[in-house]
């Protein structure tokens, strides 16, 4: 192997992704180094979920929508089928009514709806029409499964692009021009390194002032008695006092007091909910957020009731089965949403810290690289 580049991307998931296919789509010669032997960490434990619809507005809003349009760009080409598209955010409360009808007066409700349930239930006949207030329908989401789309994104990097990557090899020390590894030195004239939520392996100096915790989350996947067909993403009340997008809304704060009288576990535990469907019918539904230094690698019963609790109230699913549980981490922050940290002219270290990675990387990629190059 060709021991120099004009670039290391360290990191696999999909920051690291986005990063590799900004550079190359610059013209330059990428090396992508990861410790593990396939993708592993938050990329593939998650929803799948490219949300543009309740991003903070401003930038990271504009971000999920350049990385949405990335996604459908390259989709067809790197074989990534993208399962669902639009999202229904059912509003069972008066106060959660009160912030969609404010969202969709904002310039973030471009294109977006406001349905009677009735014209929700008519789109999405498994929505409890009946327990339901108001429904925001946006066309802007899309759906890939994560597990197949990482891989399949990384195989069309190399094959496509020539992206070079070195799996189960440790990045231990970076000065420019050399690269350390454990498997050897390596040089590049740049080098991009996206952590995730590893804090001390590399750039640990850098990292330490940004004060970053880990957020776990609790998630599943279900497979729904007669089979019902969603058609797109499904969200509830929940998610406006979670999504920085309709929580800072002015009406997000009545709901949120509602919230806390009403179901104050719910907030306890970070639950919100999402329900998206897979090719084979079945529901990947969460999630929970606890925050931590090191949060534990155990799923509690009475979170995934939680969950499954909200879900039934705003879809009518039968008795289903779960057939899977697992608990996803990635980087937090409670005053950033990301951060780009430059130890010296030619390196950068990326992290996406609020679990946004899947709908805004490829923007933030485009940026970073645009930067250095």
């Amino acid at each position: 192997m060709d021991r120099h580049t004009d670039l290391i991307v360290v990191g696999a998931g999909i920051v690291g992704l986005a990063h590799a296919l900004a550079a190359t789509r610059r013209g330059l010669r990428v090396l992508v180094i990861d410790r593990d032997a396939q993708a592993n960490g938050a990329s593939v434990r998650n929803f799948g979920f490219v949300t543009v619809t309740g991003q903070q507005r401003g930038e990271c809003w504009e971000r999920a929508r350049r990385s949405r349009d990335t996604w459908l760009e390259l989709a067809p080409q790197a074989g990534i089928e993208v399962v669902q598209r639009g999202l229904m955010v059912a509003g069972r409360r008066a106060e959660a009514a009160a912030v969609l009808e404010a969202f969709v007066d904002t310039e973030m409700g471009a294109d977006c709806r406001l349905l009677t349930p009735a014209e929700a239930r008519d789109r999405m006949p498994a929505l409890r029409a009946e327990a339901l207030r108001a429904v925001l329908w946006s066309p802007h989401e899309i759906r890939v499964e994560s597990r197949d789309a990482i891989p399949r994104l990384a195989r069309w990097l190399e094959r496509v692009h020539g992206v070079r990557f070195l799996r189960g090899v440790q990045v231990v020390g970076v000065a420019l021009p050399a690269v350390e590894t454990t498997a050897g030195r390596f040089t590049a004239g740049a080098v991009v390194a996206c952590p995730g939520d590893d804090f001390l392996s590399l750039y640990a100096a850098r990292i330490a002032p940004y004060a970053l915790s880990r957020c776990a989350l609790q998630m599943l996947r279900l497979e729904p008695a007669g089979a019902p067909t969603l058609g797109a993403a499904v969200m509830s009340d929940l998610g406006l006092v979670r999504y920085a997008g309709y929580r800072e809304l002015a009406p997000a704060a009545a709901l949120r007091g509602c919230i806390e009288r009403e179901e104050p576990e719910m907030l306890v535990h970070g639950v919100h909910l999402i329900a998206v469907q897979s090719g084979d019918g079945s529901l990947v539904v969460g999630d929970s957020h606890h925050e931590g230094a090191t949060p534990g690698p155990f799923g509690r019963s009475d979170v995934e009731a939680l969950i499954l609790r909200e879900l039934g109230r705003v879809l009518a699913l039968g008795e289903g089965r779960v057939t899977e549980r697992w608990i996803g981490t990635y980087a937090f922050s409670p005053d950033r949403l990301m951060l780009v940290d430059r130890p010296g002219d030619r390196e950068r270290v990326v992290i996406v810290t609020s679990g946004t990675g899947a709908s805004t990387a490829f923007a933030i990629g485009e940026s970073v690289i645009a930067e250095l190059a």
